[in-house]
């Protein structure tokens, strides 16, 4: 113990000499280092995952429903163009829109099945 005490002091004192900490304390303090980054990575990699879903499942369910709805087809934008307003009300066109919107959501949905996460070591 006056060993342990005599080094402490003789460090405090001596400002060329820097205190060294135990092995075990730097051993610690690396892990502790290592181990905040890889936590964040985790939530960053968690929170992308959950707004793609997010993404996906709003913007396949507009996909599936604007078609078929009266906004699709009474649109004040397509006034003006009496062709496109023609084309887009086709049902090939809607059709078209809606299995992309069924794509997206299929999409969006087997990621949130499939999510995997990286075991710790």
């Amino acid at each position: 113990m006056p060993d342990t005490l005599e080094c402490i002091v003789s460090a405090a004192h001596d400002p060329v000499k820097p205190a060294t900490a135990p092995p075990a304390t730097m051993e610690a303090i690396s892990s502790r280092r290592l181990e905040n980054p890889r936590l964040a990575t985790l939530w960053l990699h968690r929170l992308s995952m959950i707004a793609l879903v997010f993404v996906c499942a709003g913007l396949g369910m507009l996909l599936v429903i604007l078609p078929w709805s009266p906004q699709w087809s009474d649109n004040h934008l397509l006034l003006e163009s009496p062709t496109l307003q023609t084309v887009l009300t086709s049902g090939f066109v809607r059709g078209v829109c809606s299995g992309l919107g069924f794509l997206d959501l299929w999409a969006g949905f087997w990621e949130a099945v499939h999510y995997r996460e990286e075991k710790r070591l």
